[in-house]
């Protein structure tokens, strides 16, 4: 008796030690650089999302490199991590990680942009409808004039999302001929400094004749406002997304028109718990909420789309009460403002 009792706990002891083993997960987490301020409110989501289920976080910043991002993934990958949440810094560029992960078993989520890969799980907001929210907040602002078009990464779909919904948008007015697109560019690595540039070059070539500008992100935003203030041309209509701080702060002071406020921390949360998920087996098509897309390339995913919220200076009070910024830091530098700014 006492044989088959002590064979019986070491069993249970070893089934225990299996379970313990099997919930002890490492996600892995490549981020393609961390100059948005938004990447270190997604990393303390995902972090708070992971400890909350028990596993582990990992992770590398491939600082702006196609390059280095596929060396920080082969590095996560020996890491022994279960699952992969891939910030891609170049959607092509990323296949080979994704083949790497594939060979080792282990699920890869494309985290806010899009891995062409139907290997990949598809986690974003709906970036065509946040063009949608940019366009129609700068054609309230400007039913009239001139308008230049700041896109994001050539490099990130994304770019192409967000100016496919633009588009839908301002098309009738260009059919009637109130609003004229003067110039166009994208913005390499969505670097402020290089949206900056692009905007002061089109400022030149056409007179400073704009009268709105349509920015993919708050960072390119903030080039646009910055080619604009130093040419003494405030009050022009300006578009952003991310809920930056300092795009909140533009916002408050009419410097910005909209930021459409992608909530980083639903995003983070989500991408958490489906790496889990798929870490401990389920399935793709068995993840809460997802539904099988077609890319504009033709691959079908399984994707998951958070629904984005625009925020104008009607609407400040938002930020503010869902905690995402406090009235001190949306209203600095600001009297008599909009609310929470009067």
């Amino acid at each position: 008796m006492k044989i088959k009792a002590t064979a019986t706990a070491l069993l249970a002891g070893a089934l225990m030690s299996s379970a313990a083993w099997a919930d002890d997960l490492v996600v892995g987490v490549s981020w393609s650089n961390f100059q948005e301020e938004r990447w270190k409110t997604d990393e303390a989501a995902i972090k708070a999302e992971l400890e909350l289920h028990g596993a582990q976080y990992v992770s590398a910043d491939a600082q702006s490199s196609s390059a280095k991002q596929l060396s920080d993934v082969e590095s996560l990958i020996a890491q022994g991590v279960d699952a992969l949440i891939i910030l891609a810094q170049d959607a092509q560029a990323i296949g080979p990680a994704v083949q790497a992960a594939t060979d080792e078993g282990i699920p890869v989520v494309g985290y806010d942009r899009l891995i062409e890969d139907s290997r990949a799980f598809y986690l974003t907001f709906d970036n065509v409808e946040v063009g949608r929210m940019q366009a129609r907040a700068v054609l309230a602002a400007a039913p009239k004039g001139n308008y230049v078009m700041i896109k994001g990464s050539p490099t990130d779909p994304n770019a192409d999302f967000l100016r496919g919904g633009q588009q839908e948008v301002l098309q009738e007015a260009i059919d009637a001929g109130d609003i004229t697109i003067v110039g166009e560019a994208y913005t390499d690595g969505w670097l402020p400094a290089n949206a900056q540039r692009n905007m002061e070059q089109i400022l030149t070539a056409n007179d400073n004749k704009v009268d709105a500008v349509v920015a993919s992100n708050d960072g390119t935003a903030g080039g646009v406002v910055a080619a604009l203030t130093a040419q003494g041309m405030d009050g022009i209509p300006v578009s952003g997304q991310d809920g930056d701080h300092a795009a909140l702060n533009r916002v408050a002071k009419g410097t910005q028109t909209v930021s459409v406020w992608k909530d980083a921390r639903d995003l983070g949360k989500a991408a958490g718990r489906i790496a889990v998920a798929l870490a401990k087996g389920t399935q793709m098509n068995g993840i809460q909420d997802s539904e099988l897309w077609t890319s504009p390339g033709g691959t079908e995913l399984n994707a998951v789309f958070l629904k984005p919220v625009p925020i104008t200076a009607e609407n400040l009070d938002a930020v503010v009460d869902a905690g995402w910024i406090t009235t001190e830091a949306l209203c600095q530098g600001i009297s008599g403002g909009p609310s929470p700014c009067n």
